[in-house]
């Protein structure tokens, strides 16, 4: 990634359709569940995101969430996002998402890393397993084995919110306490916790200033919702391990960039945010 040349690194964004799989409306339920929790049913392919990041000069990290033994959806091919990354390697990354609950995690992982590039892992513990169980190890071994990072949900999820029993995900499992002990058996895999974790976000704050293999992403609400312990650590002791995200398509850059203006970050932070503290994460400071 030519970070140099970028405004920004956005470090959470998702593909949302699939050029290579068929539509695969299993599941979909859920998906109109959440336009209506988020207002929103924006679904760009992976080019037009790309298109979109390119013209604004913003960096991307994109990934898929696997959640299939969960919600029955077939996701979007790990591999197809790399291929997208390798062709606009200047001013993206592909992260994977593997599902826990496969017996094979650590089969699949090596080589996505090995053969498609992959830079770092995506969860979603909602929609899976919680953080530590030991379905999950095999993949997290592969993870850091590579000394690679690894996106986590946190709090409070969109996913299934007003179906019946939520759809049958667990919230407590995104509880942000659960990566304490991620941090501690995989000293070598850096954490990312990804949102403001409502209604967890002052162990969210504990975690990240105690272990530090854990940084958190501001992806998922506009900065002017932040709680303000949020903006109070980022400006902080936690200002070397805060990243810029917005969730997109559910959020845009723009929007984010916009009021992350007028939220109360100090301007001497605001770049490591936006850019600093990813490129150092995705090990881009020799470039």
């Amino acid at each position: 990634m030519d970070h140099k040349n970028l405004v920004a690194i956005d470090i959470h964004t998702h593909a949302e359709v699939s050029c290579w799989n068929p539509f695969d409306n299993y599941g979909e339920e859920y998906d109109r569940a959440a336009d209506k929790y988020f207002r929103s049913n924006r679904r760009p392919t992976i080019a037009e995101t790309i298109a979109y990041y390119r013209e604004r000069k913003i960096g991307l990290v994109m990934f898929t969430v696997d959640s299939e033994s969960q919600l029955g959806r077939r996701r979007i091919p790990n591999e197809e996002i790399a291929e997208a990354a390798k062709a606009n390697s200047d001013m993206m990354m592909a992260f994977a998402s593997i599902d826990p609950h496969r017996a094979d995690g650590r089969a699949r992982g090596a080589p996505l890393i090995e053969e498609h590039g992959i830079k770092g892992f995506k969860f979603h513990p909602t929609a899976g397993l919680p953080p530590l169980r030991q379905d999950g190890l095999p993949i997290y071994e592969v993870i850091a084995e590579y000394k690679m990072p690894a996106i986590f949900h946190t709090g409070h999820s969109g996913i299934g919110s007003g179906m019946r029993c939520g759809g049958g995900l667990r919230l407590e499992y995104s509880n942000p306490m659960h990566l304490d002990d991620v941090a501690i058996s995989f000293p070598d895999m850096q954490i990312v916790m990804a949102h403001p974790s409502f209604p967890w976000q002052d162990e969210a704050l504990s975690v990240a200033t105690h272990k530090p293999n854990v940084w958190i992403d501001l992806s998922g609400w506009s900065p002017k919702y932040f709680p303000k312990q949020l903006v109070q650590y980022a400006n902080t002791l936690l200002k070397d391990r805060i990243l810029f995200g917005s969730d997109y398509p559910l959020i845009t850059p723009e929007r984010w960039m916009k009021d992350f203006e007028e939220a109360g970050f100090k301007p001497e932070v605001m770049p490591g945010i936006l850019k600093g503290n990813a490129v150092r994460l995705l090990g881009l400071e020799q470039g």
